[in-house]
């Protein structure tokens, strides 16, 4: 398997060749230059694995570069049940009849994250170890990436990691779980501004190739490939336990939706094989998606314009990931998507309304719809007195649209994204009480934090990383 970019410029590479880092030296996003094909017999011979051997047996169609046995111990040291507390890693339940409920925040952050970042730990340090090299990691941040990107290398050796996260806009639990890390390889900056701000410095500084080369920048965000491929296993988990009794069917998905990375890997598996009907892309106030699903517009807003909201870690308006379904949509052809970003750096925003290329979005099974505030206290409502379960408000986002896909007779899993106690202001306002809470956590606001405030100023940034690792090379 070999990769390329999104914008052609970037000659065939290997897994482990693209493993640690971020942008393609064009600015584009590596993507493989084939989607592995799953035929019915292979998939069905799947069904009865192990979360860890499904996980060896998907990543190895992209990652044949490294040695097998490698894979498979790494994936059975990352998905067992003494990291995610659960044999089945990510379990789904039933919330009434067909709606479904893919359970993602079982691992030592409560959040969906954690699944690919566990194994992006292992896979890091197994290449750097390998090759005798180090890696400082440059990510941002809107909530649960940070935190578990930070739990997953922390203490690791070789990898530091520099994480950006807009101050004072993630939910109290959030940054407390990133700010009371005391481990000496982690490094939190909180940004005056907004998660686009902090996507947009990552981006600066990996954009300079002979900074990113002399300190060895890498990337744990969703642009990184493989996480982004990670996370295309728990699909064929949650398709498998809800074809269990049926047997093979297709099946819709919701996924509350900000970078794109969790739906991306849905599209993946769906290209893949995998039979996914719908691909809902679920998001809040902040509608940047929704509003391109539904109309061709895709329009980039502005600091002031992305609205803070009760499901932080959606507050996004700048899709990192974005570009790689473009460029499926676009032909794979990297000269049409390098000139429609660059259109994108020029004015803010494209519009492929009543072309070709949007007409085929429906080929490809993605729909949309977007949550408010209103609707998001009514499903943790609704959902807890139909089931007793309480969901957090990105959940929420994400079953509020998924019940305007549902159709009958076809089963509609919703991603779950964290558990609820990360966002407790919001469950206190929606019913009255507290969210549950893990014990090891009970106390997390109040540990000692530290970060450094900074502006967003991409030159005082490299000082900072400058200061705190040595050159490579």
């Amino acid at each position: 398997m070999k990769y390329l970019s999104t914008r052609g410029g970037l000659p065939p590479a290997s897994f482990t060749d693209i493993l640690l880092g971020g942008l393609a030296p064009d600015g584009g996003l590596v993507v493989p230059e084939s989607y592995p094909a799953i035929d019915a017999a292979t998939l069905e011979s799947w069904r009865p694995l192990s979360y860890a051997a499904l996980a060896c047996a998907i990543i190895s169609r992209y990652a044949d570069d490294v040695p097998l046995h490698d894979l498979a111990a790494m994936t059975g040291s990352a998905y067992c049940v003494e990291v995610f507390g659960d044999d089945e890693v990510t379990p789904v339940s039933e919330i009434n009849d067909g709606l479904f409920l893919l359970h993602l925040s079982n691992g030592p952050t409560l959040a969906f994250k954690d699944v690919a970042m566990q194994l992006l730990g292992r896979l890091f340090e197994h290449t750097l170890a390998r090759d005798g090299r180090e890696l400082n990691i440059l990510g941002a941040t809107s909530g649960d990436t940070g935190s578990a990107a930070e739990y997953a290398m922390r203490g690791r050796k070789g990898i530091r990691v520099f994480m950006l996260s807009p101050h004072g806009r993630m939910s109290a639990f959030q940054a407390a779980q990133m700010y009371s890390l005391p481990d000496p390889n982690i490094f939190n900056i909180a940004v005056d501004g907004v998660f686009d701000d902090c996507q947009d410095m990552v981006k600066a500084v990996s954009g300079d190739l002979a900074f990113k080369e002399r300190f060895a920048i890498g990337s744990v965000n969703s642009i990184n490939w493989a996480r982004v491929v990670a996370q295309v296993v728990y699909y064929f988990k949650a398709w498998f336990a809800v074809t269990a009794s049926t047997g093979p069917r297709p099946v819709s998905f919701s996924v509350p939706s900000g970078n794109f990375g969790n739906v991306l890997a849905g599209h993946i598996a769906r290209q893949m094989g995998l039979p996914i009907a719908r691909l809902v892309v679920a998001t809040n106030e902040n509608d940047v998606l929704d509003e391109f699903f539904r109309t061709g517009r895709y329009r980039v807003r502005g600091s002031a314009e992305t609205m803070q909201t009760s499901s932080p870690s959606m507050d996004i308006s700048k899709a990192s990931n974005f570009e790689r379904f473009m460029f499926d949509l676009l032909g794979r052809d990297p000269e049409r998507v390098l000139a429609l970003w660059q259109r994108l750096d020029r004015t803010g925003e494209f519009d492929l309304g009543g072309t070709a290329e949007f007409a085929r979005i429906g080929d490809y099974g993605f729909c949309s719809g977007r949550s408010s505030h209103v609707n998001r206290l009514q499903t943790i409502r609704e959902t807890a007195a139909a089931s007793g379960r309480i969901i957090d408000t990105h959940t929420a986002d994400g079953l509020f649209v998924a019940r305007r896909w549902q159709e009958p007779s076809m089963p509609m899993v919703c991603l779950e994204t964290a558990l609820p106690a990360k966002f407790n202001e919001t469950i206190r306002e929606a019913l009255g009480r507290n969210a549950p809470r893990p014990e090891a956590y009970c106390d997390i606001e109040s540990r000692v934090q530290r970060y450094a405030l900074m502006p967003r100023d991409v030159p005082m940034l490299k000082r900072y990383i400058a200061e705190r690792c040595p050159r490579s090379g």
